[in-house]
């Protein structure tokens, strides 16, 4: 006997199920119920329409609910909402959203994939006004161009510093919008750390977007938006994505386990509370592969595994359920930014021990001519080496490098296993010893104790102490600028100039990007100077994460000069 399945939310949870359930069943009874219009679109490409990067909306709509039934066999309705699960019947209650009609539909098994929604603070004043939208679905997008195509608006500001609120405000830039980024938090993108943010708010500010951190939004009106600080920032329409929230609403009417993170609890195959209902995507509490705690993580691939596994063990597949860890890239203007594992925030959260290794190369080898610098940040544990995490932004190919460590990380790869893997090379693509290669080398001799090393984080307080500090560049480049108190003693002279530097004080060194300074601080170690610490991201690394809180908080700067490439 066929069984009948039936699927509750389509897009990458529940279209991916359905599609899934067909490939390993050709008799099974598939029904799919989205309340929406649509029953499959790509909701990562929302933002593009905006600029007209996807200039037809309807291209966000990947499939129709009569694609589904020619080619997978698949009754998909749309505007068709389940409003209540009676599980002792194994029945759900249909209600059609255009006819106000009202249906029974038995299943065998239920997959539950209601997503998520957007968080709309009611405790801001005018949250509910007609200029103030939100991006979950292609009807958002849409309502959002065309409401500043037909009032023909100009200034427009968006709230949260997360993904969404980063392409939704680039994207609008790209569009010729005046755009304000209203962060309430210290810094964008919270999954990375705060020295990595740093370089991608100086993007922002390059790129003329008024980014405002540390501060809220208070209240919306037809015109502006106010903040808590008191400023008044223009604003004729307001995009607000400052997160999501799971839907659950269905499943805790249902008596489905709702656990403390606010996502539907899952066994390791996809499993509710009710053996025969499964849930996942955006709704679903999952566990982080390092940490071992519950989360949330409202991405699109670990949702279509999580789809592929629930629908599996319909049909007796076991699953070896490993974990989330949260690796994502976006674009950011002319970067892109890339991230997988723990950040040091995390890190220090869980009590970790680990230490990082802060590398900037260039991209590709050298002599080609687009070759950009790469920022790269690799955290590994102390002492066993294992990787935990990384950081990259650059104008290259980031998610390439993140990727391999997202690999080591599901691997349980250390530091020698990343120093020894062998990657593609040529020098259109990147370097003989890649980023990847390089940070795992720099980790070992960091964690071996073969020298030490301090953050650019805290090289301000170094120079307000006066600290002695060592440029190691050229005369040339420390004429065009450098650290205020800085001593400039080049790696082609320290050697003949070793009376200059004391032994009975700590002293640090840089160059442009630490290479330099690194091969001096191992020189001065064997030549009797037991105090020197390397810089890490030197020069470059230190102007990058100045210059953006230097120029919005008119502070005084600790360089005469920034610098921000590697020629």
């Amino acid at each position: 006997m066929s069984k009948k399945i039936v699927v509750i939310g389509g897009v990458a949870g529940g279209a991916s199920a359905a599609a899934r359930i067909r490939r390993l069943d050709e008799l099974a009874e598939i029904v799919l119920f989205e309340r929406g219009p649509f029953v499959s679109f790509s909701n990562c490409c929302l933002p593009f329409h905006l600029s007209g990067t996807i200039p037809d909306a309807n291209d966000l709509v990947l499939m129709s609910p009569i694609q589904f039934k020619k080619q997978y066999n698949i009754i998909a309705k749309v505007n068709n909402e389940v409003i209540s699960i009676n599980k002792d019947e194994k029945t759900v209650t249909v209600k059609n959203r255009e006819t106000g009609e009202h249906l029974d539909e038995p299943y065998d098994e239920l997959i539950l994939s209601p997503g998520a929604r957007a968080i709309m603070p009611s405790s801001i004043k005018g949250i509910d006004a007609e200029n103030v939208f939100s991006v979950r679905n292609v009807p958002d997008i849409v309502a959002i161009k065309q409401y500043i195509d037909e009032k023909q608006i100009e200034d427009i500001v968006v709230v949260g510093g997360g993904f969404i609120g980063l392409e939704v405000a680039e994207n609008l830039k790209l569009a010729g919008k005046n755009i304000s980024l209203i962060e309430a938090t210290n810094q964008i993108m919270k999954p990375f750390d705060y020295d990595m943010a740093q370089i991608l708010h100086k993007e922002l500010l390059d790129k003329k977007i008024n980014l405002i951190v540390e501060d809220s939004v208070v209240e919306i009106t037809l015109e502006h938006v106010v903040l808590a600080s008191g400023k008044k920032i223009p604003a004729k329409a307001v995009v607000v994505a400052i997160g999501v929230t799971p839907e659950t609403d269905l499943a805790q009417q249902s008596g489905l386990k709702i656990t403390e993170t606010g996502g539907i609890d899952v066994n390791h195959h996809y499993q509710t509370s009710d053996k025969h209902i499964y849930a996942v995507g955006d709704a679903i509490e999952v566990t982080h592969m390092q940490t071992g705690k519950k989360t949330r993580l409202t991405m699109a691939g670990p949702a279509q595994r999580q789809a592929r596994a629930a629908a599996d063990h319909i049909y007796g597949r076991t699953y070896r359920n490993k974990g989330v860890i949260g690796s994502s890239v976006v674009r950011v203007f002319d970067l892109n930014a890339a991230r997988t594992g723990l950040n040091e925030k995390e890190c220090q959260a869980e009590g970790i021990d680990y230490q990082t290794a802060y590398v900037i190369p260039k991209d590709k080898v050298g002599l080609m001519p687009d070759a950009k610098p790469l920022f790269f940040k690799l955290i590994f544990a102390v002492p066993s080496g294992q990787i935990l995490g990384a950081q990259a932004i650059g104008q290259g190919n980031v998610d390439k490098r993140i990727d391999v460590i997202a690999t080591m990380i599901t691997m349980n790869g250390n530091l020698q296993d990343l120093a020894e893997v062998e990657l593609s090379y040529s020098p259109e693509y990147g370097t003989a010893k890649d980023v990847t290669n390089m940070a795992a080398l720099v980790g070992l001799n960091i964690l071996n104790g073969e020298y030490q090393q301090i953050p650019v984080t805290e090289i301000r307080q170094l120079v307000e102490d006066n600290a002695f500090i060592i440029d190691g560049r050229e005369s040339a480049e420390y004429a065009e600028g450098h650290i205020k108190n800085a001593v400039n003693i080049p790696m082609s002279e320290f050697r003949d100039r070793l009376d200059e530097i004391p032994d009975d004080q700590p002293v640090y060194v840089h160059c442009l990007s630490s290479q330099r300074s690194y091969n001096m601080c191992r020189a001065l170690g064997m030549l009797g100077f037991d105090n020197v610490s390397n810089i890490q991201g030197s020069f470059l690394g230190l102007s990058v994460y100045e210059y953006f809180n230097d120029q919005t908080k008119n502070r005084e700067p600790i360089v005469t000069n920034y610098r921000f490439d590697l020629m």
